[in-house]
């Protein structure tokens, strides 16, 4: 049997959703089991909303709340979607878990978007959850990172190695 892979969602830009041009974004329900549907993903795997925030608002017993429920859970390949502007403190919170290996990814643009980098993002992610040693990394755009020496670089849309 295949172990269980366990997705948590936590907001951020992949979640967001755009009204039209002139609105505010709103962080709704994860895209993630339409996007892993959509793609033929078989891998067996459960997805559990935590919370829907941007990063950037998210709290101490927010990252708590995290930390709580990859600690917690049975399974030993953790997912977790989280906005891309905090991912790296919630990485170094989570470099304490033993014995799991947990992947955080995220996107530049919403999911909903056509030009949205989620779907390629989640792909490689999983892929990433599926074969990299226990730790914790961040897995974003095809790059894999360590937390402790990655951070997003805002001019150029992406991770870099600090």
């Amino acid at each position: 049997m295949r172990l269980m892979i366990d997705i948590f969602t936590t907001g951020g830009t992949i979640d967001k959703i755009y009204f039209d041009a002139l609105s505010e974004y709103h962080i709704g329900p994860t895209p993630l089991p339409d996007i892993l549907a959509e793609n033929n993903v078989y891998v067996p795997h459960r997805v559990t909303q935590l919370m829907r925030k941007d990063s950037l608002e998210l709290t101490d017993d927010d990252r708590q709340a995290i930390y709580d429920a990859v600690a917690a859970s049975d399974a030993d390949k953790i997912l977790v979607t989280h906005g891309t502007d905090t991912m790296v403190q919630t990485g170094k919170l989570l470099a304490d878990i033993k014995d799991k290996t947990i992947v955080l990814t995220g996107a530049m643009q919403p999911a909903t978007l056509r030009n949205s980098d989620a779907e390629f993002n989640v792909g490689f992610a999983l892929a990433a959850t599926q074969t990299l040693a226990h730790g914790v990394y961040i897995a974003m755009n095809g790059e894999v990172f360590d937390p402790a020496t990655a951070k997003k670089d805002r001019d150029a849309h992406r991770f870099i190695r600090s």
